[in-house]
């Protein structure tokens, strides 16, 4: 298989839920289900973890002082339908909504925060395909984290849906910034540190 490939449902027009989900292998690799087409990424590479664990670790430590919600690293099921199931790279639920989402197994619903690692094999899936989903599946922001470029796309909720990205760069020294976790601030330089 290649880096990022969508394995083809058994017969047309069947689509697989999360009843087949949980019987896939425990392999290393992050296994998916959107619109019950089931997408497989290989383990990622060391950039990624570290931006990964940066991010984890910058907002993690902002939570102990300011504790208002719980940030969340993969593996964890988002599960928003039978037959969408994903496990994004980071996550964050709120306090107001934890209770709401949270099970002991995964998060049945839509988390505050998504927050996705983008790689060469995941980047236009991440852009498109889960983009969508968690458009249309009420996450209030998203986050698109491209290790390659130092750069961070946001997504945030309008209306009817996300409005334009907001692209913020390590190289213009950019300082990310959320509504949904008031006074946090992310210098991508740290993000990005490696």
């Amino acid at each position: 298989m290649s880096g990022s490939d969508r394995v083809k449902p058994a017969s047309p027009g069947l689509r697989l839920t999360y009843d087949d989900f949980v019987l896939f292998p425990d392999d290393g690799k992050r296994h998916e289900l959107i619109d019950g087409e089931h997408y497989v990424t290989p383990s990622p590479n060391l950039k990624h973890q570290k931006v990964s664990g940066n991010v984890h670790l910058l907002i993690g430590v902002w939570l102990e002082d300011h504790p208002i919600g719980q940030i969340f690293y993969a593996p964890f099921d988002v599960v928003f339908s039978r037959y969408d199931v994903v496990e994004p790279d980071l996550l964050y639920v709120s306090n107001a909504r934890s209770a709401e989402v949270l099970t002991p197994a995964n998060v049945k619903g839509a988390p505050d925060l998504v927050i996705e690692i983008g790689s060469p094999s995941t980047r236009k899936r991440d852009e498109t395909i889960k983009r969508h989903l968690y458009e249309r599946s009420g996450v209030s922001e998203y986050w698109v984290v491209d290790p390659d470029l130092d750069i961070v796309r946001v997504y945030r909720r309008e209306a009817e849906g996300f409005g334009r990205a907001i692209e913020v760069s390590a190289d213009a020294g950019d300082i990310l910034t959320t509504p949904l976790l008031p006074g946090l601030a992310l210098p991508l330089a740290r993000v990005f540190k490696t």
